[in-house]
C-alpha cells in the first residue's frame, strides 16, 4: 500500500487514508445558515474516498464572517444545518471537520465573483470591522478597521469558544481554528497589521497572545478525545520572513504545550507585499521545517498537485496529511484517481459500494470500458 493510504489516527479519530479535503468557502449560505448546496456538496466529497473533509471557514460571530455568504456558528439555530452535515460526512466514510474563524479587517467583503472587494461603508450588507490596529489590509480592502479593545478581544475569544461548543454539539469530531491567512488570528502575530503596545502587541509574547489564550479557552470546552488542530501562516514571503518564521515555529512550540493536536501549515497573506513562490509542493520543505522542530503532526494544502507529490510528501514525512481542495472540487472521486495513479491493488474500495462495485466489474483487460 503506499504511504498516502495508509491510516492516520490522532486522538480516538482514524482516517481511513492521508488524503484531506481542507476548508473552501462556497459563499452560498444566507445569515450563517446552510442549505441545499452544502448538503450535497459535502458528502459529495466525503463520498469520493477522502479520510477527512473539513467544512469551510465558519465565522464565530456576524462580524467575523469573511463575506455575507458564509457559514456560521453564532447562533444555536446554526446546529442543526451543520449537524446534518456532519452525520452525512460521517455517514460516508470520513471524518468531520469543521474549520472556525473571525476574518478581522478582511471581512465585510463581497464575494470573490461578485468583486472579492470591500463592501462600501453604508451600502447594503456592509458591516464595520475590527482588528488588532486600525491598519487597513489594501488593495481591494481599504476599509480601516476599528482596533479592538481589550472588552473587543474578550467578546471575540468568547465568540470561539460557542462557536467550538456548538460544533461539538453538531457532531464533529475535528475542529481547527483558522489563525491563518491575514484574518484576526494571523495579524494579532504579524508585526506589521499588529502594531499595539499594550499586552496583546509588542514583542513576541504579546502578538501570541491572543492566539494561545483562544487556544486555551477553546481547549477547555473541546473534547480531550477529539483533535484540536489550526491553520496558521508560518510565513509569509514578503522579505521578513528571517524573523517570521522563527517566531512562527516557537509560536507553534507554544501550540503544542497548549493542547494542540496538528498544524495546518499555511501561507500568511498579511501583506499586499507578499511574492508567494507558486509550484507543486512548494510549502512541503517549510511543512517538514515545522514538523521536525515543533514535534507536531502537521498537514500541507497549496499546489499538492497529482499522486506521486501526494504520496512522496508522506513517504518522505515531510506532513502527515495532504490538504487537496480544488482537484476534490473538479471531481469529488479524486482519491479514487490517486488510487489508481498509485497502483492500489483494488482501488474501488476508495469509493461506496453502489460507484465501487460498476467500477470494478468493468476493470481490467478484455472488459469494456467504463467510460
Amino acid at each position: 500500500m503506499s504511504a498516502l493510504f495508509q491510516p492516520f489516527e490522532l486522538k480516538d479519530v482514524t482516517l481511513r487514508n492521508r488524503i484531506a479535503v481542507p476548508p473552501m468557502c462556497q459563499y452560498s449560505a444566507l445569515d450563517g445558515f446552510t442549505n441545499e448546496w452544502h448538503w450535497v456538496h459535502y458528502p459529495s466529497m466525503a463520498r469520493g474516498g477522502a479520510g477527512l473533509v473539513i467544512v469551510e471557514a465558519t465565522g464565530v460571530s456576524p462580524e467575523g464572517r469573511i463575506t455575507p455568504g458564509c457559514t456560521g456558528l453564532w447562533d444555536d439555530a446554526h446546529v442543526e444545518g451543520m449537524a446534518r452535515i456532519a452525520s452525512s460526512i460521517k455517514a460516508a466514510g470520513a471524518v468531520p471537520g469543521i474549520q472556525i474563524g473571525h476574518a478581522g479587517r478582511k471581512a465585510s467583503a463581497n464575494k470573490p465573483w461578485e468583486g472579492d472587494d470591500h463592501i462600501p461603508d453604508g451600502a447594503l450588507g456592509a458591516w464595520p470591522t475590527i482588528a488588532p490596529s486600525a491598519i487597513a489590509f489594501g488593495g481591494g480592502l481599504p476599509k480601516v478597521p476599528k482596533a479592538m479593545t481589550i472588552a473587543d478581544i474578550e467578546r471575540v475569544r468568547a465568540d470561539f469558544v460557542a462557536a467550538a461548543r456548538r460544533a461539538r454539539d453538531a457532531g464533529f469530531e475535528w475542529l481547527e481554528l483558522h489563525f491563518a491567512h491575514g484574518y484576526l488570528g494571523q495579524s494579532f502575530f504579524n508585526p506589521q497589521s499588529n502594531q499595539r503596545s499594550d499586552q496583546y502587541g509588542g514583542d513576541f509574547q504579546g502578538r501570541s497572545r491572543f492566539l494561545l489564550e483562544t487556544l486555551d479557552a477553546v481547549r477547555a470546552v473541546w473534547p480531550e478525545n477529539l483533535p484540536l488542530t489550526a491553520r496558521f501562516g508560518v510565513i509569509e514571503f514578503d522579505g521578513h520572513d528571517d524573523q517570521i518564521v522563527p517566531e512562527s515555529i516557537e509560536l507553534v512550540k507554544a501550540f503544542r504545550r497548549g493542547g494542540l493536536d496538528m498544524l495546518n501549515v499555511s501561507v500568511g497573506f498579511s501583506t499586499m507585499d507578499a511574492n508567494v513562490p507558486w509550484g507543486p509542493g512548494f510549502l512541503a520543505p517549510i511543512t517538514q521545517r515545522v514538523r521536525q522542530e515543533a514535534a507536531l503532526p502537521v498537514s500541507v494544502a497549496w499546489c499538492i498537485d497529482g499522486a506521486e507529490i501526494a504520496d512522496l510528501v508522506i513517504a518522505e514525512q515531510q506532513a502527515d496529511l495532504v490538504m487537496i481542495g480544488r482537484a476534490h472540487l473538479a471531481n469529488p472521486h479524486y482519491a479514487y484517481d490517486l488510487a489508481q495513479a498509485l497502483g492500489e491493488k483494488d482501488p474501488a474500495w476508495t469509493l461506496p459500494a453502489p460507484y465501487a462495485h460498476w467500477l470494478a466489474r468493468y476493470a481490467g483487460p478484455g472488459r469494456p470500458s467504463a467510460q
